[in-house]
């Protein structure tokens, strides 16, 4: 037995202006300087850890991976 088929087809919500303006992301020069420091950071610390080094490299890494990064996202 065939399905019948619907008269009419639901149409998906149009998204309001107000929506797609929150959804992007504006970073300013702080973000730009705070996450290129996050990179220098990151770069400095596996450089460190390819020479061996056991307690710069890791402080390096976390600084930029746990405090930088998220700081240069959230401001």
């Amino acid at each position: 037995m065939p399905r019948p088929v619907p008269s009419q087809t639901r149409a998906a919500p149009a998204a309001t202006p107000a929506a797609d303006a929150e959804s992007t992301l504006r970073f300013s020069p702080l973000n730009l300087a705070v996450l290129g420091g996050a990179l220098a950071a990151i770069l400095l610390g596996f450089m460190l850890l390819g020479g061996g080094s056991t307690v710069a490299a890791p402080l390096l890494l976390m600084l930029g991976f746990a405090v930088l990064v998220p700081l240069g996202i959230i401001l």
